[in-house]
């Protein structure tokens, strides 16, 4: 049996009704391969995929081909706005850019200034590839990404030198367990952070609503209980992320850093730390994200009565965004 299915226009590859399947979909989706196709090859697979439609093919064209073809569309191009997505703020381009922000997030003995430069970068780059994988079904002012990010920014920073504050101020904790204490803080500040992140940059979304979908993909309404459910499932999803990110790269370096080896050497740790964050990171986005489908589902008799009216379908559809 071939490894690839029949090829559906799109469609997801794998069954977006399984945990195992979105995993799988969003490996696909955070691809840094991705990040390396030309500009030439991105027009061939647009072009492939528009034959598809129009039923001109060529012979030959295999469902490899094709799957292939709608993997590097989809992650290069918004799937609203059909312009490419800058590199860095893609899915694709989120582990490569934002690990050494989460190495720098981490490191021991942080400063107040190194403590608000790391928490501004990340949130930065958060408010960059939040804005930039929205769903803009609808149309948001500038004006709405700046509130966000400024937001994020604040929310993060003043969590993190609170607590920093907070800790260095105890007199319970041994120097050793200070430092140990203080590695974690990372984790309730860029939580909460992402999702003020979220909920400030798209909250036009719960004022305007989001389209929703019917089975053959047109537009039935604009929703704004969608828009909820949309922004529910991404602020979750944000939560979770940083969750192995910033919590398993402190326990396995207070073990690693016990070994001799970078007891003698200790230029070797921020080397070792930046591996392990990249590990970790990479198990963490794809886990997180799987959570939900990016196009979810919703019953048509929990929107609004103007949708249902609008419809025969039971169920609709709409983009979460990432």
């Amino acid at each position: 049996m071939s490894e690839y299915e029949t090829f559906q226009h799109g469609k997801p590859r794998f069954d977006q009704n399984t945990f195992s399947g979105r995993f799988r979909h969003f490996l696909d989706v955070i691809d840094p391969s991705t990040l390396f196709v030309s500009e030439r090859r991105l027009q061939e697979c647009v072009e492939l995929l528009d034959r598809f439609k129009q039923g001109t093919l060529p012979p030959g064209v295999t469902d490899a081909q094709l799957w292939q073809a709608q993997k590097i569309k989809q992650a290069i191009i918004h799937p609203d706005t059909g312009e490419k997505i800058l590199m860095p703020f893609r899915m694709s381009g989120f582990i490569p850019f934002g690990t050494p922000v989460v190495v720098g997030l981490l490191l021991p003995n942080q400063t107040l200034v190194s403590t608000i430069f790391w928490q501004g970068l990340n949130q930065s780059h958060n408010a960059c590839v939040n804005y930039s994988n929205r769903n803009a079904s609808k149309p948001a002012p500038a004006s709405k990404f700046f509130q966000g990010y400024l937001g994020a920014v604040t929310s993060a920073v003043s969590i993190a030198v609170g607590l920093n504050v907070l800790i260095q101020k105890s007199s319970r904790f041994s120097p050793t367990t200070r430092l140990l204490v203080q590695r974690f803080i990372p984790f309730p500040a860029v939580a909460t952070a992402n999702v003020c992140n979220v909920v400030l940059m798209r909250h036009s979304e719960l004022s305007e609503g989001i389209s929703v979908l019917d089975d053959n993909g047109n537009v039935v309404g604009t929703s704004k209980v969608a828009a909820k459910h949309a922004l529910l499932e991404t602020a979750l999803t944000r939560v979770v992320m940083p969750m192995p990110i910033l919590m398993l790269p402190p326990i396995i370096m207070a073990a690693l850093e016990k070994l001799p080896l970078l007891q003698r050497r200790r230029r070797l740790v921020l080397p070792v730390h930046s591996l392990v964050c990249l590990a970790a990171f990479g198990l963490a986005l794809p886990l997180a994200i799987s959570l939900f489908p990016q196009m979810s589902q919703i019953s048509v008799n929990q929107l609004e009565p103007e949708i249902a009216m609008a419809t025969d379908c039971k169920v609709v559809t709409y983009n979460k965004g990432l």
